[in-house]
């Protein structure tokens, strides 16, 4: 059994002898020899790192890239929830939504191609345009105290001709 309780295979085995047979040989050789004489053995002068690992796969790799294919990571990929905040649903975004416009609130820090993006991300459509309005927050007073709301920003999605999305879904 290996470390942890994990038992070795054939192959694992196999690559541990040879190690060691290498270092073996290798610790021997170096004995023999004088102190400033650089040499190997003949069993390590033969054999590299690829023989050692040969029919190993490199470690980190995914399924598909040893398949050959490369998994390219967007930037941004599973953020498309926290840039979308939530539809904002009031009487202007219901007119607008006649013209193929959306209304969404957005994360502070999102830019148009964010949120360009993650309308795709989301919806499966491809955005036109997408304007931004940043909304500072009101002064408000709770007895004798004062404060202020939140700054958050509000994002006009416009789809193509003939697109639409379903917004007011379980609202």
């Amino acid at each position: 059994m290996g470390l942890f309780g994990r038992k070795k295979n054939k192959e694992e085995k196999d690559l541990a002898e040879k190690k060691a047979d290498a270092v073996s040989s290798f610790a021997k050789a170096s004995a023999d020899k004088k102190v400033g004489e650089k040499t190997k053995p003949a069993s390590v002068k033969n054999s590299s790192m690829k023989d050692l690992y040969q029919g190993k796969d490199k470690p980190g790799k995914t399924g598909k890239e040893k398949a050959g294919k490369e998994v390219k990571k967007k930037k941004g990929v599973g953020r498309a929830y926290r840039i979308l905040v939530k539809p904002l649903i009031t009487e202007k975004a219901a007119i607008l939504n006649t013209e193929s416009k959306y209304v969404f609130s957005v994360a502070t820090d999102a830019n148009k191609i964010e949120i360009t993006n993650a309308v795709e991300e989301v919806y499966g459509i491809r955005p036109i345009a997408v304007n931004i309005i940043k909304v500072s927050g009101k002064k408000v007073r709770y007895g004798r105290t004062f404060g202020k709301r939140k700054d958050w920003k509000k994002a006009i999605v416009a789809l193509p001709k003939g697109k639409s999305i379903n917004i007011y879904e379980g609202v």
